[in-house]
């Protein structure tokens, strides 16, 4: 279980610093303490081995004390996204069988109302902010510690999907301790390390990279409310921050937010996936950070492979973790040669390190572990040394007469452009070419579509260049930073056709 970890470092290790807010440092002691009463809290209200608790809420020390307590009581924590909303709010709960729900104080105000009859009448139990859940859980007694073993459930974390409704990923108990030795191993993490957080915490990436990496050593994990690109350095400065876990495009947005160098401080790796060729050269040389990029899954132990200390090649995601196999297969799932592009799959070398199936989906676990196999559905490659290169997933690149295009190569070549803050690529139905490109592009001082595509000649092959461009406020994103593509491939009034264009202004 993980919460012996959590049990070790509190009796080796009582005062030192686990949770660090904007508030207060938490001792490994006192999160035990309130987490054994969160245990007592649930026992009371009837739950015990194997029963899901939904716990929707921000982040905050009192989610790690509501994680750890769902799992002393041999039951499962589902860290479900508190800002779904409606229907999707409603399945999930339901989808999950939760028996009693654990909020935080802004949603309980402006989503509560949400739930539909039988989800109201869940018991709920309500984070006001984390000195009053500390204050409220003193007067409750420590819970009986439920013994699961290994390969029991420990958490379901719904994942987005590209299509259809999401899937619950059940990982185990054991799947969390192997991602956290590895990523000690990649990064050489000590009792010493003050890990940085911002991405939130019902999400694989801090739950794996950060806090159970921490719990094997008895680091600290500073837990922030949410990504600040203006306080990132302030922040880091601050609180003594050694490292980062990132995903998506949070490095790019920080590298246009501080154009200049940034050397003090005391960071020396951002841990996680998603960083173009050209941030990560611009982080490591300005920042002076290493960009240990990996590839990751929720559903593939968190990670599978990844940049480390001892094994570090620019541009690729890293080498494989000791306890998994990571092959590149082509369609008849047989292994591809390196430098050819195909479906990554992964496989436990050891057991109980990927996920142990979809919660009460037993076709789509089924379709997903074909050949004894897990399908990623991402297309990678190796080279020659054994390295992963992420290409994109496959229902995301853009088909265009007959040309596969990555829309992350053009929107790394946008990003360029000093006047574009943000942008996004997607594709859209073309009768004749199949896919056409469409650039999403956020800027205050860039107004004209036509300078945009004068920025890519010579950039990027005539091909690869938008045919349509509209001008947005912001690009909608996931909290996890991933872009929302499907919000973005529509065709109206608002969006600027080049082609349409040339014959306007070719027309006598």
């Amino acid at each position: 279980m993980i919460t012996d970890l959590l049990r070790t470092r509190a009796q080796e290790r009582a005062d030192a610093p686990f949770v660090v807010t904007h508030e207060q440092e938490y001792s490994y002691s006192a999160i035990l303490d309130a987490s054994e009463r969160l245990a007592g809290l649930i026992e009371t209200l009837g739950i015990g081995e194997g029963d899901n608790v939904g716990l929707i809420a921000g982040n905050s020390a009192a989610f790690l004390i509501s994680w750890f307590g769902i799992n002393l009581r041999g039951a499962v924590a589902v860290t479900l996204n508190n800002a779904l909303i409606a229907d999707g709010l409603n399945y999930s709960i339901e989808q999950a069988n939760a028996r009693v729900l654990i909020v935080d104080r802004a949603w309980e105000d402006s989503r509560a109302g949400q739930l539909n009859e039988c989800q109201r009448a869940l018991p709920r139990i309500v984070i006001d902010d984390d000195p009053s859940f500390f204050a409220m859980l003193q007067a409750h007694t420590r819970g009986q510690v439920v013994r699961v073993p290994p390969h029991a459930p420990c958490t379901i974390l719904y994942t987005s999907g590209t299509t259809g409704l999401p899937k619950g990923v059940v990982n185990c108990h054991n799947a969390y301790d192997a991602a956290g030795r590895a990523t000690i191993a990649a990064l050489d993490i000590s009792a010493s390390d003050r890990i940085m957080v911002f991405l939130p915490l019902f999400h694989v990436n801090p739950q794996m990279y950060a806090v159970m990496s921490a719990l094997h050593v008895g680091a600290a994990v500073i837990v922030l409310p949410k990504f600040s690109a203006t306080q990132f350095f302030d922040d880091a400065v601050r609180f003594g921050a050694t490292g980062c876990t990132f995903v998506g495009t949070v490095l790019a947005i920080l590298v246009k937010r501080h154009p200049g160098v940034q050397r003090a401080h005391g960071l020396r790796f951002f841990f996680g996936g998603g960083a173009s060729r050209t941030v990560w050269q611009q982080v490591e040389e300005r920042f002076g950070i290493a960009v240990r990029e990996v590839y990751g899954m929720t559903e593939a132990g968190g990670w599978t492979t990844a940049n480390t200390v001892a094994h570090s090649r620019f541009g690729s995601c890293g080498k494989p973790r000791r306890d998994l196999e990571v092959k590149v297969v082509g369609p008849d799932d047989r292994p591809l040669p390196p430098n050819e592009i195909g479906e990554i799959v992964i496989r436990p070398v050891e057991p109980d390190t990927i996920l142990t199936g979809y919660y009460d989906k037993p076709e789509q676990t089924v379709a997903s572990l074909r050949n004894l196999w897990f399908h990623s559905g991402d297309l990678g490659s190796y080279d020659d040394d054994g390295y992963l290169y992420y290409h994109g997933r496959s229902k995301e690149l853009i088909r265009k007469s007959g040309e596969m295009i990555s829309p992350v190569e053009i929107e790394t070549a946008l990003r360029a452009i000093a006047a574009i803050e943000d942008c996004a690529v997607v594709a859209v139905p073309d009768e004749i070419t199949g896919d056409e490109i469409k650039a999403i592009v956020v800027s205050h001082s860039l107004v004209d579509p036509r300078a945009i595509l004068a920025s890519l000649e010579g950039v990027l092959p005539a091909y690869m260049h938008p045919r349509y461009v509209e001008f947005r406020t912001s690009i909608p994103r996931t909290e996890t930073e991933k872009i929302q593509r499907a919000k973005l491939q529509y065709l109206d009034e608002r969006v600027w056709d080049a082609l349409r264009d040339r014959i306007t202004r070719a027309a006598p």
